[in-house]
């Protein structure tokens, strides 16, 4: 949906549908509300940021168990609004805290997600963000990947990123000028997270032993040709 009002005109007026419950987060030209539909009682979570929205465009289009459900998405005279599913859970981030996990139960993980990126990857987007952050473990016990904000399309004919983005740690050299992300960039992020799951260090500090720490090794390679090509083949190795 398109629209020549701005994304404040647009959120005050979504507050006849919808209901703040509270300011998750606020700045850099960026504004995430979670709130409640008025009739249903159901939560939501709104978000207001600078620029277009083709990923949250292409996740409105379509049903995937580990992708959260995007309602809708309104382009604005300055920017874009989205709304999407509120999902009740924990962040791995949150469960990582609680001890390290032994490789069959990274291993899970790791693979769900090569799943959910397989979509992303096969449509021509790229995460950019893959971090305990931002995916989520669900009270039904389903892993969802969420936080779109740094994903992008793959372009054949740029040879660099337009902008830095990404998380330091898990972000691959390749986000911060070298050349242009792609999916081998969600694969180092993925490699970073296997030992992190593992060892609770990032490779840099210390490898997991193995099998897992080969698999990290060549997830983490700094030259994007010398890791694995695509996340089936890092499922396969797992």
């Amino acid at each position: 949906m398109k629209t020549d009002k701005t994304r404040k005109e647009v959120t005050d007026a979504l507050s006849e549908w919808y209901e703040t419950v509270t300011v998750m987060s606020e700045g850099e030209g960026k504004t995430v509300i979670q709130v409640r539909h008025r009739k249903t009682g159901r939560p939501f979570i709104i978000k207001s940021f600078e620029g277009e929205a083709p990923v949250y465009e292409f996740l409105s289009g379509i049903e995937c168990e580990g992708l959260p459900r995007v309602c809708d998405v309104i382009g604005c005279s300055d920017g874009s609004v989205v709304i999407e599913e509120f999902i009740n859970g924990t962040l791995l981030s949150t469960v990582m805290r609680r001890g390290l996990m032994k490789y069959k139960e990274a291993k899970k993980i790791i693979l769900r997600l090569c799943g959910i990126l397989a979509v992303l990857h096969e449509n021509g987007f790229v995460h950019r963000d893959v971090k305990p952050e931002n995916i989520m473990i669900s009270d039904n016990g389903e892993l969802k990947l969420i936080d779109f904000d740094a994903a992008r399309v793959y372009d054949t004919e740029k040879t660099s990123d337009t902008r830095v983005l990404g998380t330091v740690g898990y972000a691959s050299p390749e986000q911060f000028g070298m050349a242009q992300s792609d999916c081998r960039s969600d694969i180092y992020a993925l490699g970073v997270l296997l030992n992190e799951l593992i060892t609770g260090a990032h490779p840099s500090e210390q490898v997991a032993h193995g099998r897992a720490g080969r698999i990290v090794l060549k997830c983490t390679q700094i030259n994007p040709d010398l890791r694995y090509q695509t996340v089936e083949k890092l499922a396969e190795a797992l």
